[in-house]
């Protein structure tokens, strides 16, 4: 053995360098394809590391897979969940000064206060309040955990939604999903760890960096599905090629590959494991995705049947397709591409918030009913959560600008305790007040849940130990049941 040790990335016991190790950086590798043509022969060739393969998390974990729900521009807190009567005493005045200096883009807080144009009315037994821009919804509120105090570092849309997406203002650091298929592999064969689903309309405005693997091995970034009839490309094979032939063609990659790499490459392990997936994924991706399989009640239940629900509850359903075959962490998107098809609404917030919430109402909601009924609600954290708030004030005298001070995002299923609302904004929903929460607060509490330490999931990368919290975040206790 060689007295030098590397650091296992998931911040286990070192690991010893080894001559294997040696004879593989000496004289360009031709040691090493000597030794593994013995060992081949002999039957003993290292098996190679599959990177997705499942691993235990570091705790029992309450979760094993995530639905993410973003919602792309910002919905106003205090026009859903987060009711401020101040607002009606105080509307049409200006804000305060003892408010101080607001940070947005295009407000100063010189604007009138806006009250909302909807009512509120509380629900369930625990009486959480929600607005009449989302009735179905209401009526899963004791499944649900609401935080109403959370904030973020940028006013801008695209760091927002990186610091959202992987716990940094700036891009090319790993996403969550990214971060939880690394710690945790996948329980799927068949399909990818980490699926997307975007609006058609476009993508986020932070683009592919929100479900990028950064300096994570390749293999750990999310796999975009397409909406329409064909959600992955590629999955019949060119004309004349069986499926006899593809694999004696891999077989035949698998072999020279051992003869002449290293079985713990992580690298050439992300590309053989991505062909080996696209080979299975052939046979198994076009059942997961045929939504016409599912019966016709289902369909309605998602808002199949309807113009406005067709859409995002296809992609609802979609993403519960996806979880009950072991994907690990599903990003559903809604909103993307033009302005008109997000949730940023600097002007004719009505217009824009009951398009938007009538898209994704009903099929949120049955979502979330859909898990319950088939026992997976226990075992699947679902998220709802954007990159900010909207402010109090008016913008263009009919619209909110951006608030990343304080904002809602509700967590349902996977060890949540439901039915709570935590923290809260103040008298006009401006700004976190009562127990505020960081980033690295929301991913600590998301990893927690799914088993895993913040502290012990990390990547050497440039010499430093990097994490997804960074410095480190507080689990959110209160949302852990």
């Amino acid at each position: 053995m060689s007295s030098s040790t590397s650091p296992d990335p998931r911040g286990h016991i070192p690991v010893a360098r080894t001559r294997r190790n040696v004879l593989l950086d000496a004289a360009h590798g031709f040691g090493a394809i000597a030794l593994q043509s013995l060992l081949a022969r002999e039957g003993k060739a290292a098996p190679r590391i599959n990177p997705l393969a499942a691993k235990p998390p570091h705790f029992p974990a309450k979760a094993k897979s995530v639905i993410f729900l973003f919602m792309v521009g910002a919905p106003s807190q205090i026009d859903t969940f987060d009711p401020k009567p101040g607002l009606k005493k105080y509307d049409g005045q200006r804000l305060p000064e003892s408010y101080g200096k607001i940070q947005s883009q295009f407000t100063d807080g010189s604007t009138p206060l806006l009250s909302s144009p909807w009512a509120f009315q509380q629900h369930g037994q625990s009486g959480a309040w929600v607005s009449t821009l989302m009735p179905n919804l209401a009526r899963c509120v004791d499944d649900l955990c609401f935080v109403r105090s959370f904030h973020t570092d940028s006013v801008v849309h695209a760091p927002a939604m990186y610091h959202v997406h992987s716990g940094r203002i700036l891009m090319g650091y790993p996403s969550l999903g990214a971060w939880v298929t690394y710690g945790l592999g996948t329980e799927s064969d068949n399909l990818p760890a980490y699926v997307v689903l975007p609006q058609p309309e476009g993508t986020p405005e932070g683009g592919t960096p929100c479900w990028g693997a950064g300096f994570l091995p390749a293999v750990h970034q999310g796999t975009v599905l397409r909406p329409g009839a064909t959600p992955i490309l590629n999955l019949q094979p060119p004309p004349g090629v069986t499926q006899q032939r593809q694999r004696a063609t891999l077989d035949l990659l698998q072999k020279m590959n051992d003869l002449d790499t290293d079985p713990t490459d992580s690298e050439m392990g992300a590309r053989i494991a991505s062909y080996e997936l696209a080979f299975r994924m052939q046979r198994y991706a076009p059942e997961a995705v045929d939504l016409s399989k599912e019966p016709e009640h289902v369909r309605k239940l998602y808002g199949l049947d309807q113009k406005r629900t067709a859409d995002f509850g296809s992609r609802c359903l979609l993403a519960r397709r996806m979880v009950e075959r072991g994907v690990r962490f599903v990003q559903l998107y809604s909103g993307g591409g033009p302005v008109s098809t997000q949730w940023d609404a600097h002007k004719d917030l009505v217009e824009n918030h009951e398009k938007m919430c009538g898209m994704t109402d009903q099929p949120i909601a049955a979502l979330l009913t859909d898990l319950k009924q088939r026992g997976l609600l226990d075992s699947t954290l679902v998220i709802w959560g954007s990159e900010f708030g909207r402010l109090p004030m008016t913008q263009s005298g009919n619209g909110r600008d951006h608030n990343p001070h304080g904002f809602t995002m509700w967590f349902a299923g996977g060890g949540v305790k439901a039915g709570r609302t935590i923290g809260s904004t103040d008298e006009f929903g401006l700004r976190a007040q009562d127990d505020p929460y960081s980033m690295r607060d929301f991913h600590a509490t998301i990893l927690h849940l799914l088993g895993l330490d913040q502290n012990q999931l990390w990547y050497l990368h440039n010499g430093r130990q990097e994490k997804l919290t960074d410095f480190g975040g507080n689990v959110i206790q209160r949302v852990v049941a």
